[in-house]
């Protein structure tokens, strides 16, 4: 397994021109929805709501805005597609390798049916179940070492895809926030940073910062109701 990954990975950087962009996060309102549904979610469905849910339902929405992070070169065309495949990386048992299963068609699917996914084809892959299937057809990529305590990183790019998203651990810090009075104070927020890692070929620092933008508008936005 790791001579695979090992050929992977260098292909990819010999394939791919990798830039990584980031931007911090504040996750006050998802950590307050999450506190409120997870009790719900584990009770009635026996699903943890995660981070990492979260993120991956609003990175589907935003990727559906900026095609060419979710498509591909393939020879000398651009392919996009209007349907997210979104791979999430696994590290297995004791260290042993890592692997990319891959959950089909995410834009159809609401933050409880993503969280179930995400939790189901990650445990068939930590018992050594997956189908050749289920580690293919990937459009993006989210991996999530975070859940190390790891506050940055700079992912390689699963080929022939155009980028992958780095998830981060949540901090609580000092951030400058506005009041009611519109003044600026300092107030204790919880924050993740993300980067987007992408094949400068296709994708412009321009067009990944906007796409980080907009999915850092719709995680500090979230609603009750949201996905």
């Amino acid at each position: 397994m790791r001579r695979g990954i090992a050929e992977h990975m260098r292909r990819s950087l010999d394939t791919s021109a990798h830039v990584t962009s980031a931007i911090e996060v504040d996750m006050s309102k998802v950590v307050a929805i999450r506190a409120k549904l997870k009790q719900e979610f584990e009770a009635a469905y026996g699903v943890n709501p995660t981070y990492l849910a979260f993120i991956a339902r609003a990175t589907v929405e935003t990727l559906r805005e900026y095609p060419w992070i979710n498509g591909e070169i393939r020879g000398d065309k651009i392919v996009t597609r209007n349907y997210v495949n979104l791979g999430f990386a696994v590290e297995l048992a004791d260290g042993k390798g890592l692997i990319v299963p891959v959950v089909k068609n995410t834009e159809g699917l609401n933050l409880l049916g993503l969280a179930r996914s995400v939790a189901e084809i990650a445990q068939r892959a930590r018992d050594k179940k997956l189908n050749p299937d289920d580690v293919q057809g990937g459009t993006f990529t989210i991996t999530n070492p975070g859940g190390y305590g790891t506050f940055h990183g700079t992912p390689v790019i699963s080929q022939p895809q155009a980028g992958i998203l780095g998830t981060y651990a949540v901090v609580k810090r000092p951030w400058v926030v506005q009041d009611e009075l519109g003044q600026d104070v300092i107030a204790i927020r919880p924050l993740m940073n993300l980067t987007l890692t992408y094949d400068h070929r296709l994708v412009d620092g321009a067009l990944a910062g906007r796409f980080l933008r907009d999915l850092r508008k719709r995680l500090e936005t979230w609603g009750e109701s949201d996905y």
